[in-house]
């Protein structure tokens, strides 16, 4: 080394802190997540306020249901003044059932998965005419008691001399039917090949106006008719048919706890055909269940 100098590893120099501040995009996310948390702390919020302003009719078995696990997307955009009700416990039972019939052939028959994608004004007609009939028949309270009966797909369909039903419905502010959910105590086939059956809570009826989906609404009137099947009527598993081919409703379900029992391939429904005919067809039908009050281990195990 030359003399005098002194290298720079040897004596480095001195190391002035400086405030390291954020960038936009860091400071941009930052402001983004906070306003996303105070915006879902004041809608559960709110939620919780509108759950206490309900119609008196509505059962308080299902204003006190714990709400589902839902994605951010149901929390942030989940429609207000939504109310709960049983259709048994409505003003008119029967005009309840009739406005949730009319509902059922838009929300469920309209571009149901395999048939057409609009339905015509016969089969609007025919359909109606048959789904109010049909849950008039499964859900209408009489003199006697709650109705009774089955409307399982094809040659599903039948009745049950012991069956217990409710249909629930939500409602929006104007008191008009967007989603619908029925439960009945009803025999479910064992497919063990001797064609044995079982008494249960069946779950079907499951739809959802187009334009209030993917807000948990579903979520919601599932877990309101598993509160039915588990708290008033005292059973710990509840059952569900479903298309094989309707892949939506098979990942809601089973992401509410549902596994699968078995499959039938041999199956008929009705389809609403592009040549303007109603007409059965063949499908894949899945038949699941859930065990109701055992958390993970129930739905894994049960």
């Amino acid at each position: 080394h030359t003399r005098g100098h002194t290298p720079a590893a040897t004596h480095p120099r001195p190391h002035t802190p400086t405030l390291s501040l954020p960038t936009d995009h860091q400071m941009m996310r930052s402001i983004t997540f906070t306003l996303l948390t105070l915006l879902t702390l004041f809608i559960l919020k709110d939620n919780n306020n509108d759950a206490n302003v309900v119609n008196a009719l509505a059962p308080p078995i299902l204003l006190t249901a714990p709400t589902p696990i839902l994605g951010i997307g149901a929390l942030l955009f989940r429609p207000r003044n939504i109310k709960f009700v049983k259709s048994s416990e409505t003003d008119s039972n029967d005009e309840a059932l009739t406005q949730a019939g009319k509902f059922f052939v838009d929300a469920f028959w309209t571009g149901k998965v395999g048939g057409a994608d609009t339905l015509s004004s016969n089969q609007a007609n025919t359909l109606e005419r048959q789904q109010i009939m049909e849950f008039k028949k499964r859900y209408k309270v009489t003199g006697g008691g709650k109705g009774k009966g089955n409307n399982l797909p094809g040659n599903y369909a039948g009745r049950s001399i012991d069956s217990t039903s409710e249909l629930v419905l939500c409602l929006d502010g104007k008191g008009e039917c967007i989603g619908c959910a029925g439960v009945e105590v009803d025999k479910i086939k064992k497919m063990d090949g001797y064609d044995t059956t079982f008494t249960a809570p069946l779950m079907s009826n499951l739809a959802i106006s187009r334009s209030y989906r993917r807000k948990g609404l579903a979520e919601s009137l599932v877990k309101a008719t598993e509160l039915i099947a588990q708290k008033e009527w005292g059973y710990d598993d509840v059952y569900l048919y479903v298309e094989k081919r309707n892949a939506p409703a098979v990942k809601l379900y089973k992401k509410l706890g549902y596994r699968t029992l078995w499959e039938d391939d041999s199956a008929t429904t009705l389809l609403p055909m592009k040549d303007g005919k109603v007409a059965n067809g063949k499908t894949t039908i899945v038949c699941m269940k859930k065990r109701l009050g055992g958390g993970l281990f129930g739905s894994l195990f049960g």
